[in-house]
């Protein structure tokens, strides 16, 4: 997809994502946990650290939320994530919804966001979302910007809806920015889309966020192999040199 038209594609989609989608797991709770522990079982049984890079299957994701602490009572508002194939972003492949929180939504947040209260107060509860999110990732390996925050936000979410833990692998783009970009200090989003000449636009919006993070990841990663960091555990062991 060309990136001019990516983001008229975004806001086509922002309101048609949200909505079940058909052959996924049902609202039921006790099947929904059945399905979170098989799914644990297949991620436990996944060993990707030795395959090649690009043959990986990642979902890049990123959440709006109301602040920077799930503990202390702050909410994900909004979740938009985009699969990555063979090296390539796959944009049909999408997933995005906003969640039943409008009370969380602050006017700071609301204007950053673009989010209302309106459009919140008609969206589905944070346990439906999680299970069609959950459904739709499967297996994959999660990427995100500055993934400490998205992790916590989904360990948190995880468990308060399901009462299972959150164990997907989830990596942060820095990981290959760093091979890739070395003498590069900042590490905000539009910086580094910037340095690929990604176009950066429609910012703080979930899915979009999520869009650039991943036509970022995968820049990084065809970088990175070019390199000779070809497999995750090879970067696992440049990012641990980086910390002696």
């Amino acid at each position: 997809m060309v990136m001019n038209n990516m983001f008229q594609w975004v806001r086509q989609v922002s309101g048609k994502l949200g909505a079940p989608v058909p052959g996924s797991i049902d609202q039921n709770s006790l099947q929904h946990q059945s399905y979170m522990r098989q799914l644990q079982k297949d991620l436990k049984a996944k060993q990707p650290l030795l395959e090649p890079l690009h043959t990986l299957d990642f979902t890049v994701l990123d959440l709006e939320t109301s602040g920077f602490y799930p503990d202390g009572g702050d909410k994900i508002l909004s979740i938009g994530a985009v699969k990555v194939r063979k090296g390539k972003v796959e944009h049909e492949e999408a997933f995005y919804s906003t969640i039943s929180e409008p009370d969380a939504l602050s006017p700071e947040t609301a204007d950053l966001t673009g989010l209302t209260k309106e459009e919140l107060a008609s969206s589905p509860p944070l346990a439906d979302v999680l299970q069609q999110f959950y459904s739709f990732i499967q297996t994959d390996i999660l990427v995100a910007h500055h993934a400490k925050h998205e992790k916590k936000f989904l360990q948190h979410a995880t468990y308060q809806a399901s009462g299972m833990h959150f164990r997907h692998r989830l990596l942060d783009t820095s990981f290959l920015y760093q091979i890739a970009v070395p003498d590069q200090v900042s590490q905000e989003l539009d910086v580094c889309c910037g340095h690929y000449g990604i176009p950066v636009q429609h910012r703080h919006h979930a899915l979009a966020d999520a869009v650039l993070a991943a036509e970022l990841w995968v820049c990084t990663m065809k970088e990175a192999v070019e390199l000779g960091y070809e497999t995750l555990q090879d970067v696992y062991v440049y990012l641990n040199r980086q910390t002696r």
